[in-house]
């Protein structure tokens, strides 16, 4: 489990992750010596990474949300493969570790209708496929569930927030030196303008440039990753709710403000609302179900499954 100071430091990361640690250390009010080493510890006891992700709505292009019901003995070779797809955003493993869901970002209409209308239908082991198409994101994205531990106050917030992005106007177009960097920050989210020198060919005054000008249009932004259960949630869930249509906007801003939520948003098909939630435990999952879920307006159904195992957790 992590001390204050932990909490403090991811939530600060949340924030602002490519923040330096001298500035940390003043908002945090501690040494930069301590930051550092905070950080290194984070980084060994809770696989703690900073991670780039590219928001692939800016860019005109569409998430999809994709369920596959599997034989018993092939989903984890399945959510292994697919984790080394560059079109993946999120896997895991859930009911059993017989079916697999995993948030594909295909980059045309072409790569779209290939593997959904083609590949997966032939994959080996592969029972059944359903795919919903992300609508609308109430959470998730650059918001992370570390803005909601309220480990900072609210002036430690104030002082590490970026500004808001620009509204979009359009889809963004990336030329290849943008390329270059987005693939650098992502395998690593704190490379210094040095190292993203070298791995772009671009100078230090260019890559600063360019990275501002990325987080500014909301094309990139950082997501901190890390072991969940050091936090002390071992549960996690995800719902697939069935809204009525006059209610949906309603309900998915209600899921938005709930501390449980990771992500909501919502969907083509039937149940047209889906939501990832952490838990502490079974029975805590059980009465979020009951009460706070059971209070909404509008939700009709609610079908739940926990995810036994997460392949890739960057989305």
């Amino acid at each position: 489990m992590l001390d204050p100071l932990d909490r403090k430091l991811l939530q600060a990361l949340q924030l602002d992750a490519r923040a330096p640690f001298s500035r940390l250390a003043q908002v945090l009010d501690v040494s930069d010596q301590t930051v550092a080493r905070r950080f290194r510890r984070l980084h060994a006891t809770t696989r703690l990474r900073i991670v780039g992700v590219t928001d692939e709505t800016r860019l005109g292009r569409t998430n999809w949300l994709v369920r596959l019901g599997c034989a018993s003995d092939g989903a984890a070779d399945l959510a292994a493969a697919l984790a080394r797809r560059p079109d993946t955003a999120w896997v895991g493993l859930l009911s059993g570790g017989t079916e697999v869901l995993c948030v594909m970002q295909p980059r045309s209409v072409q790569d779209r209708d290939e593997l959904l209308l083609s590949r997966l239908q032939r994959t080996r082991g592969v029972v059944s496929v359903s795919a919903q198409c992300l609508l609308h994101r109430f959470y998730g994205g650059p918001l992370g569930w570390l803005d909601k531990i309220d480990a900072l106050d609210p002036e430690q917030e104030a002082a590490l927030r970026p500004p808001p992005v620009e509204p979009a106007n359009g889809p963004v177009e990336l030329d290849e030196p943008a390329v270059r960097l987005l693939t650098a920050l992502h395998r690593d989210g704190r490379a210094t303008l040095t190292e993203l020198q070298a791995s772009t060919g671009l100078s230090e005054s260019v890559v600063k440039q360019r990275l501002e000008q990325l987080r500014a249009t909301g094309v990139l932004y950082f997501t901190v990753q890390y072991d969940r259960q050091t936090l002390g949630n071992e549960v996690a869930a995800i719902l697939w709710l069935t809204v009525a249509p006059g209610a949906l906007a309603a309900a998915g801003s209600a899921l938005a403000a709930h501390t449980e939520v990771q992500f909501a948003g919502a969907v083509t098909g039937q149940a047209n609302l889906v939501a990832t939630t952490l838990h502490r435990t079974t029975d805590d999952l059980y009465a979020y179900l009951s009460d706070r879920i059971g209070a909404l307006h509008g939700i009709h159904t609610v079908e739940t499954a926990l995810t036994l195992r997460q392949i890739k957790q960057f989305a």
